[in-house]
């Protein structure tokens, strides 16, 4: 007999679930709990009352058990007898309820059948208690329900999710089986490759992070897939999170996949694409009235995920797109639906550690199965400081209370008294124009979480042309929710920008909120090519002593890669005077051999100052040039002129740490040269400052933590761009006299030091 585990809520929510997407805006026609207004409600039960009942019930339908499991708000009791309390809360207006939602009511009805079961009830009340976020008034809804009508209730409920299930299960067993007859899907492990996937496997087994400093070129893609798929056959996992930062590694994950396929693989992955990219419309409005596949969504949503489960297993953007229009449905929210579903999730690193754009369904049980294996992981410091930090700028606020005089006073009240706070603000920046604070702005916090409760009751009440106002709510929710978060590892800087004013709390460590993000998965592998120096990256991703590393050495030959230290200086005050010389040696390099050759430089003004020397002088070179902010049509053409068997010779100049430097794999001759220009160091600036002065604080080297590493992480994934395989060969040119400096030259490969 096969058993089903599920809670009450995502139930329910399968079952009852209809009418639109708002732009994420869920709050317009539904509620969101509110922790705090929960735990005021619960405080106001009386003597015998319970609150955050566990409940749960097995239930036989088919040939399917049912385990379900939940916590109801509160188990009530009265003279009348006992009631089931459901708490809501809601800011759209106690006047918008009609008598509570078909949801609400469903989700109180499934825990009353089980408190009534438990406790051998024959009638138990049923209460829905829907509190106004904004003024505090409480409305409540009652009715009493029989046993014989919660029975035939609940089993309704499991009949209409029981396709679903049944599905699900058929789809687990082929999976299983194909994965216990799946061969490691090449003729032999690479060298290093068997080696990373075991400490991959070992890390899953034993419920560990583990991370992997491993090179390119042996297949760290499939070294962690290929492991992680072994786990779900072996029943330590039921699936798999691949986290990535740009779209080409996505692609490589996908790839993988496929090829584990061809080899009987029967696994069901997601792609999931940001919204921007894969909405149908020309704008990315998501109302009912400005988007078809909006409207109606819920209604439609529950027979494309069965569609396409039933007949497809690598969904990728073009697969999901395609039962997206078929079945007129939103492909990025029909995206995330089937992340819940899959076996394997391919998507950014925000769908797990971002707060604001989390999977926030994901129960803890399925958690507890579940690996997450974060790709070019030495991006996620960066990310993880943008993740969780917020800023919040004057001129919008201003704006907003000029727009809502009229339409809405309640809202211009609430943004006037934000842009006064900024007025303010300005003045004690004075002629410095800058403010720093350790302590978090709690006035501004309390303007903004008021601002959001006048926003929230306009945005509810619909109507059209509400970008602005939407874009500042969610700004505000943000940083009311940044707040919550911000300890002593936060610092907080107002700047003046020209007429503008903006405050940013900013996440100098990102390390514990990383740590407290991935909490409660089983497993966690951060792995790079540039995870190094390791020390660096355990500490700022958050690794307990415990946690396993790895480093495997690289799998090619020292006579593959020339690597050549050229002692000039790129320092900023020395560039114009070695400009010349430095297109004189990009130059010398491409004179050695016909083919195609890549310089990066730290900034686009430097590449364009070199660019235009290194053109003046050497007009028959051809060459290409990363533009700024460049299309993905853009980014195609620049990597296609990298063509194998060029008998002339392309330079392409490209920028340190961008959309080139990373990622990107030109095998073979399409790339037989790299030279890196500076060591990388981020731009002086204010943050990077902060981070400096934080971790000197901390006992640490905070010129090495905000300037160096990061800087010599670019270093190592520009050059690594050249070899990418036992067959490739190229010369590195390495143009800074820092180089050979001992603390810059200790952290460089070995196999770059000759």
């Amino acid at each position: 007999m096969t058993v089903v585990n599920i809670s009450v809520r995502p139930l329910v929510e399968y079952v009852f679930r209809s009418g639109s997407i708002d732009s994420g805006f869920h709050t317009a026609a539904a509620m969101h709990e509110g922790t705090k207004i929960h735990q005021r409600v619960q405080r106001m039960y009386q003597e015998g009352d319970y609150k955050e009942v566990y409940l749960k019930t097995e239930i036989l339908f088919g040939e399917i058990i049912y385990h379900i499991e939940g916590r109801c708000d509160g188990l009530i009791q009265t003279e009348e007898g006992w009631i089931i309390d459901e708490i809501k809360s809601t800011s759209a207006g106690l006047e918008m309820l009609d008598g509570g939602h078909a949801v609400h009511w469903a989700q109180a009805e499934v825990y009353a059948y089980m408190a009534a079961q438990e406790l051998k009830l024959e009638h138990i009340g049923v209460q829905l208690t829907y509190v106004d976020a904004g003024t505090g008034a409480e409305q409540r809804f009652n009715r009493t329900r029989s046993m014989t009508e919660l029975e035939g209730f609940v089993n309704d409920v499991i009949g209409r999710y029981a396709p679903y299930a049944a599905l699900r299960i058929e789809n687990v067993r082929l999976r299983d089986e194909s994965i216990h007859a799946l061969p490691f899907p090449f003729a032999s492990y690479r060298e290093g490759q068997r080696k990373l996937a075991g400490a991959v496997y070992g890390a899953i087994k034993d419920k560990q992070k583990l991370f992997a400093k491993a090179p390119t070129g042996i297949g760290k893609t499939m070294s962690t897939l290929f492991p992680s798929v072994k786990a779900i056959g072996e029943g330590l996992l039921s699936q798999i999170f691949y986290l990535t930062a740009k779209t080409i590694t996505r692609t490589a994950a996908e790839q993988a996949l496929a090829l584990m396929e061809k080899k009987g693989l029967r696994l069901q992955s997601i792609t999931i694409t940001a919204k921007e990219k894969i909405c149908f419309q020309e704008e990315t409005v998501c109302n009912r009235e400005a988007c078809p596949y909006a409207d109606g969504y819920y209604d439609r949503i529950n027979g494309a995920v069965l569609d396409i489960l039933s007949h497809e297993t690598l969904m990728n953007r073009q697969v999901v797109e395609e039962y997206a229009r078929k079945h007129k449905v939103c492909p990025f929210e029909f995206s995330l639906d089937l992340a819940y579903a899959a076996d394997a999730v391919i998507c950014d690193y925000n769908y797990i550690f971002d707060p604001r754009v989390s999977l926030k369904r994901l129960p803890e049980e399925q958690k507890k199965r579940t690996a997450l294996l974060v790709d070019e992981a030495h991006n996620l410091v960066d990310r993880g400081r943008e993740m969780f930090s917020a800023a919040i700028y004057k001129a919008d606020f201003l704006q907003l209370k000029r727009e809502y005089k009229s339409l809405n006073p309640a809202v211009a009240g609430a943004a006037d008294a934000v842009n006064k706070y900024f007025i303010e603000l300005r003045k004690t920046c004075g002629d410095a124009r800058q403010q720093v604070t350790k302590e978090a702005p709690e006035e501004l916090v309390e303007l903004l979480e008021a601002f959001a409760g006048e926003a929230e009751r306009e945005l509810a009440a619909g109507g059209t042309d509400r970008q602005l106002l939407l874009d500042m709510y969610f700004a505000a929710q943000n940083f009311t929710r940044t707040a919550k978060l911000y300890d002593d590892r936060y610092i907080t800087y107002a700047e003046v920008l020209r007429n503008d004013v903006t405050i940013r709390m900013f996440c100098l460590d990102p390390s514990y909120l990383l740590s407290q993000a991935d909490k409660g998965f089983r497993s966690a592998v951060f792995f790079s090519a540039t995870l190094s120096p390791l020390s660096y990256y355990r500490d700022m991703l958050g690794a307990e002593a415990e946690d396993y590393s790895i480093s495997v050495p690289s799998p090619f030959r020292r006579e593959q890669l020339d690597v050549r230290i050229h002692p000039v200086s790129t320092r900023y005050r020395d560039r114009e005077r070695t400009g010349e010389e430095v297109a004189d040696l990009l130059h010398q390099l491409i004179s050695g051999k016909h083919g195609n050759y890549m310089f990066f430089f730290p900034s686009y003004q430097y590449l364009q100052n070199v660019y235009e020397i290194f053109e003046g002088k050497y007009p028959e070179v051809r060459t290409i040039v990363q533009g700024a902010g460049m299309a993905e049509e853009e980014r195609e053409r620049f990597l296609d002129a990298f063509q194998a068997d060029n008998h002339e010779t392309l330079a392409g100049f490209a920028v340190l740490g961008g959309i080139f430097s990373e990622g990107i794999d030109l095998q073979g001759d399409r790339l037989i040269g790299v030279a890196v220009v500076g060591v990388g160091l981020p731009q002086l600036g204010l943050e990077r400052n902060l981070i400096r002065d934080y971790f000197n604080g901390e006992g640490k080297s905070g010129y090495d933590y905000a300037y160096v590493f990061p800087g010599i992480n670019k270093v190592l994934q520009a050059g690594g761009r050249l070899i990418r395989s036992e067959e490739d060969e190229g010369v590195l040119y390495l143009i800074d006299d820092r180089f050979n400096h001992p603390h810059y030259r200790s952290l460089l490969p070995e196999e770059w030091k000759g």
